[in-house]
């Protein structure tokens, strides 16, 4: 693992693109990576995670994109995603920086294997003194299987380096408590718990997939992973260098508590629910209490199609997300193993374990500061006879 300062850089599309005729920002990409290559050559690592190849491409395939469907961002993604890579590679070479390219998927930064192999890549790229360009594979995505926004992106992609810094830019110069067109509101220079400021974050831009609030889900993710975040307005000269040597306005958000195992973090930072289980108010409080994991007793119901090693979102009877945690089983062995307690495990499922459906100690109770997700309603629950 490198010893140099980590920091990773998230950039939105309305930076990129111009918003009335979809065009590439050619001034701003020339002083980001201006900024970026002085960064380098003073010691730091920098990872550049982008938006922008839908925006990009949207014309060549005939639509606006507030009337492009999944189907055309697919496609307008796969034009501009070379669009934006070519111009990275021109302007950057301008630097003698070089870049390097990654499209990753939600299901490559869920899956331990695929997350690892895409960290080990990275850190090739930093011993290299290459600037890592990421960005989701939009043309291959679906609506259920997103990342949903690159400000996430770029917070699991802090998590998985143990970055030092989140830097996101956008098109204005931080939080503000309300509404910024509103004459009273105020600018926030400090966040000290994201999770109390979500109720304020409601705007989406044009071109982008989010807004404010995604922001914030991205700093409580990097808060929970021990990393600060840094949002501020994406200025042409030199947009981040001068927030990191405080010559600007902008709003930090800072690391919260005592940093939990590499495991417990990604356990924590989800993007998407592979299963869920659902279980009775007293196991839950167990679970709560650190005293046990989830037994094939303890199963309600079902969600999900999973496989082992998958993590489980566990939910009490009343709805609410209690804590997440790696299977030991595929979905199809737990509702065998649940509907038939009166059997043995191995006559049931095969062979024989020990093992609950999730071990405690695999286990992580989700606490205040953890944003809770709502379990899917369009996958089918599988209710266990009592």
């Amino acid at each position: 693992m490198s010893t140099k300062k980590k920091i990773v850089v998230k950039i939105g599309s309305s930076l990129l693109a111009n918003s009335d005729n979809l065009t590439l920002r050619y001034a701003f990409i020339n002083g980001l990576l201006s900024d970026l290559a002085q960064l380098q050559t003073e010691g730091h690592d920098i990872i550049l995670t982008s938006s922008g190849s839908v925006a990009l491409g949207l014309n060549m395939v005939g639509k606006r994109p507030e009337e492009a469907g999944v189907l055309d961002k697919q496609a307008a993604a796969a034009c501009g995603q070379p669009l934006l890579m070519n111009a990275y590679r021109q302007v950057a070479s301008e630097y003698d920086l070089q870049v390097a390219q990654m499209l990753v998927t939600v299901e490559d930064m869920e899956e331990s294997r695929r997350f690892l192999n895409i960290k080990n890549t990275m850190l090739r790229l930093f011993e290299n003194d290459i600037l890592p360009i990421i960005n989701e594979n939009d043309s291959v995505a679906t609506r259920d299987l997103r990342v949903g926004d690159n400000d996430r992106l770029s917070a699991k992609v802090a998590q998985m380096v143990e970055a030092d810094q989140l830097i996101i830019l956008t098109s204005v110069e931080g939080l503000y408590d309300r509404d910024p067109s509103e004459a009273d509101a105020k600018f926030i220079h400090e966040i000290e718990d994201v999770s109390e400021h979500l109720e304020s974050t409601t705007g989406i831009s044009a071109l982008g997939s989010g807004g404010m609030l995604t922001k914030m889900h991205a700093a409580n993710m990097a808060q929970n992973a021990g990393v600060e975040t840094i949002i501020a307005e994406g200025i042409i000269e030199r947009p981040v260098s001068s927030v990191l040597k405080n010559e600007r306005r902008f709003t930090r958000c800072l690391v919260s508590g005592v940093t939990a195992s590499p495991l417990k973090i990604w356990l924590s930072n989800r993007l998407q629910v592979s299963g869920t289980l659902v279980v009775s108010n007293e196991v839950a409080a167990g679970i709560v209490g650190r005293k046990q994991g989830v037994s094939r007793m303890d199963v309600i119901s079902i969600q999900g199609d999973f496989t082992k090693g998958d993590v489980l979102h566990i939910y009490n009877e009343d709805g609410e997300e209690v804590a997440r945690g790696l299977t030991n089983f595929s979905s199809e062995e737990t509702m065998l193993m649940a509907r038939h307690l009166d059997m043995p495990v191995e006559d049931v499922i095969g062979y024989k374990t020990k093992s609950d459906v999730v071990g405690a100690e695999n286990i992580l109770v989700l606490e205040e500061n953890h944003l809770q997700l709502d379990a899917p309603e369009h996958d089918q629950k599988v209710v266990i006879p009592a």
